[in-house]
């Protein structure tokens, strides 16, 4: 029996649903029954009726799973599947950041620990952020954290000002290294391609000009559903490739940085995956009284 089929045959004894993220390896993406961005597969992980939520992920998105689904079992293939975004910041240290600005609306990212989370007032993702940021009054302060990119560009996208949207001095270590001088080569070196470009990338705000369109993980897979172009541009985490490549197999995918690639969205693979179901492997679990304070923040970044 090969490991495809036994994943298969352990989610029905299982009644499990597997989660993948875009930028998981290939294999994994290529057996799991959804596939998406964080926004995307929180929205899947509450509305699935299976009792096991398999996250082939990193830990941040296998805890809101667990946050939004208390009373199922949710697993994370792989403990080591972390995130520097979400290390970037501490419960502790968003604590004294709002004690230096009584009153502000803090928007947390995503990629934060459920402990940040419960210390917010609303959640994000790169999808929804801007929608997010417009609806709070322009009269209020916000603290925004932890990706600095990200927030420059939802800062510049709300006509927000450094006055009235702080942001936390941290980047994901994957996208921070697109810069706007790769862009210009690329550029350069492939005329006439369409450039798509992640909000997290140290590119997004600063090379707006060189950028075609700034998109979600899921906006660039409708993207690559809908366009008719030879050859697209992407810059971002290279596991987006696969997917962008199989729907859409008449474009040439071109990477905009080859080795942005996620050390941790890439530590899960079928054996984990197929151990986690087995082995009932690694079961996330987060403090009811955090869970409970993270949760509204969250309900509002699925609601967005």
């Amino acid at each position: 029996m090969s490991l495809e089929e036994e994943i298969r045959r352990l989610k029905e004894e299982r009644n499990a649903v597997l989660l993948a993220h875009n930028y998981e390896v290939d294999e994994v993406q290529d057996i799991a029954d959804y596939v998406g961005d964080s926004l995307y597969l929180s929205r899947q992980a509450m509305q699935t009726d299976r009792t096991v939520i398999v996250f082939a992920g990193v830990r941040f998105m296998a805890e809101t799973a667990k946050i939004l689904n208390p009373t199922k079992t949710v697993l994370l293939p792989d403990l080591g599947a972390g995130c520097s975004l979400s290390d970037a910041i501490t419960a502790e240290q968003l604590r004294a950041w709002k004690s230096e600005h009584p009153g502000a609306v803090v928007v947390s990212y995503v990629n934060t620990s459920a402990e940040v989370k419960a210390e917010s007032d609303y959640c994000c993702t790169s999808s929804n952020a801007v929608r997010v940021v417009r609806a709070i009054p322009a009269d209020r302060e916000i603290l925004f954290l932890p990706d600095m990119f990200l927030g420059e560009y939802v800062r510049a996208q709300t006509g927000r000002t450094a006055r009235t949207m702080h942001l936390w001095p941290a980047d994901c270590h994957v996208h921070g290294r697109i810069r706007p001088e790769g862009i210009a080569r690329l550029r350069a070196e492939h005329p006439g391609a369409p450039l798509i470009a992640h909000p997290e990338c140290g590119c997004a705000s600063e090379a707006l000009p060189q950028v075609d369109q700034v998109l979600s993980t899921d906006g660039m897979v409708r993207f690559a559903k809908e366009t008719h172009a030879p050859e697209v541009l992407v810059a971002t985490e290279i596991g987006i490739l696969h997917r962008m490549r199989q729907i859409n197999p008449t474009t040439r995918f071109t990477p905009v940085d080859v080795g942005a690639v996620c050390p941790f969205m890439k530590k899960t693979d079928l054996a984990k995956v197929r151990d986690a179901l087995k082995l009932n492997r690694y079961v996330i679990d987060v403090r009811p009284d955090v869970a409970e304070r993270a949760r509204r923040a969250l309900e509002r970044m699925v609601a967005s």
